[in-house]
């Protein structure tokens, strides 16, 4: 009888053993580009059928970003490169001196940081023409990083000097002396990566700008990290009694944060952090600061990541048992954010953390042996929870990300940055195949691909 049973299994086992085998030989980083990655996208919710003809954004930044990468690990994927370059000249004007709009103005407006990042792509660009010998273009590249680099470091309103965080950069110039966990990945890496390229290395303004680098992340660090919790709220203000800060806390502990913890921002900060050390040199006085912050961020998304799934929640310190009141929350005889909507897990923030789990391991800024589980749990878990098939097609789908997620300002008085807000709030829908978790989703596929490969 048991060998009657081993027999009748063995069909069973062999069908299992190649489902895994066809799993583990799946490049889902290209089957992620070819099915959104080149089109057929939203970008906060604004569809685009093509990237070659999207215009600039930090969503459509990152999709072409992580598509470029993709043609950076696997250079047979030609058709990756043009296309990101197709979108990068559909952006910029002839001498690369200004980044368009659609309007043929310039797509950078007075300090936003979330104008910035897309410009990260010039950077291998340069590269790739300036090795075929097309200089023109790749001095067009160049023009564009410096730039924005140089929109960043010159231009950029800062918190003023005599305030806390003084010389942080202000997310928005419509949230005057906020910074947000999301601005440092739209800021700090662009930055770093210049100074990394460009840079006169050992010159006065070299150190000065690694030491503004470093300014920003221990500014934000120190105002938001939450020890007991191990994670750090969205956003901080040092204004906090200003009217566009009015979802600020207003004393002690955690003056000026907002109140919950995001996952999403603080997907961008671990990334930002991650980001930055590959450039980051090590002989900085601020190195060891850097990646000890790293590292303190990854030590509390490990303790917060569901055992279940290894995935990550919207509301990082709830579970699905959490939702929004059904009461709303009141602001100025106002009540907004009404419903009763669940905690859920979300893709774009989980496939953003597995990214830098996997390349802080890769780059031997995190411990190996201490998060490769959970990276690797994490990276099952969204493609059993978040990867869809489409029927009767190659293509595939990622669902469950939080479209957008915001404070204030004033004049939108609906983001509260409370639990209702970010369960139940007007911009913050669920959606698919939203730029945000395509592209990180590519990124978080292409570090496992590559792990793999060194693995073998």
């Amino acid at each position: 009888m048991k060998k009657y049973i081993i027999f009748a299994l063995l069909p069973l086992l062999f069908t299992a053993c190649r489902q895994h085998q066809d799993s583990k030989a799946t490049l889902w980083s290209h089957k992620m580009v070819d099915s959104h990655g080149l089109g057929d996208f939203y970008c906060n919710r604004h569809y685009q059928s093509k990237l070659d003809s999207t215009g600039w954004d930090y969503v459509s930044g990152l999709v072409a970003g992580a598509v470029l990468e993709t043609w950076k690990q696997y250079p047979e994927k030609e058709e990756y490169y043009r296309s990101v370059k197709a979108f990068a000249d559909l952006n910029l004007n002839e001498d690369g001196t200004m980044i368009m709009n659609s309007k043929g103005g310039s797509a950078l407006r007075p300090s936003n940081i979330d104008d910035l990042p897309a410009g990260r792509i010039y950077f291998t660009l340069y590269e790739e023409e300036l090795r075929k010998g097309n200089t023109k273009d790749a001095e067009r590249y160049r023009n564009a990083v410096d730039l924005i680099r140089n929109t960043l470091k010159y231009d950029h309103s800062r918190i003023a000097t005599g305030l806390p965080g003084a010389g942080g950069f202000f997310h928005k110039a419509v949230y005057p002396n906020q910074m947000w966990l999301d601005g440092l990945y739209m800021g700090s890496p662009i930055y770093a990566q210049w100074e990394s390229t460009f840079g006169i290395t050992d010159s006065v303004e070299n150190k000065a700008s690694w030491n503004d680098i470093a300014l920003q992340f221990k500014t934000i660090h120190q105002k938001t990290y939450n020890a007991d919790k191990q994670l750090n709220y969205h956003a901080w203000s040092a204004t906090p009694a200003d009217s566009n800060s009015f979802w600020a806390n207003q004393r002690d502990p955690f003056i000026g944060c907002s109140q919950e913890f995001w996952a999403r921002g603080m997907g961008w900060y671990f990334a930002a952090l991650i980001d930055v050390l590959e450039f980051m040199p090590k002989n900085h006085s601020s190195y060891p600061e850097i990646v000890d912050i790293a590292n303190q961020v990854a030590t509390g998304l490990k303790r917060w990541q569901d055992d279940g799934s290894g995935l990550w929640y919207q509301l990082l310190q709830y579970d699905a048992s959490m939702t929004a009141d059904g009461k709303g929350d009141t602001v100025v005889g106002e009540v907004y954010n009404i419903g009763n909507a669940p905690n859920y897990l979300e893709s774009s923030a989980s496939s953003i953390f597995t990214y830098a789990y996997l390349k802080g391991i890769r780059l031997g800024i995190l411990d190996k042996a201490i998060y490769l589980p959970t990276a690797e749990k994490a990276y099952h878990g969204i493609l059993e929870t978040f990867i869809k098939e489409q029927p009767n097609s190659s293509k595939i789908d990622i669902v469950q990300s939080c479209a957008s997620a915001g404070l204030g300002p004033a004049k939108d008085p609906s983001r509260t940055g409370t639990i209702n807000y970010y369960l139940a709030g007007k911009d913050v829908t669920i959606v698919e195949n939203e730029g945000k978790a395509i592209g990180t989703f590519i990124l978080a596929s292409l570090e496992y691909e590559r792990l793999n490969d060194n693995d073998r």
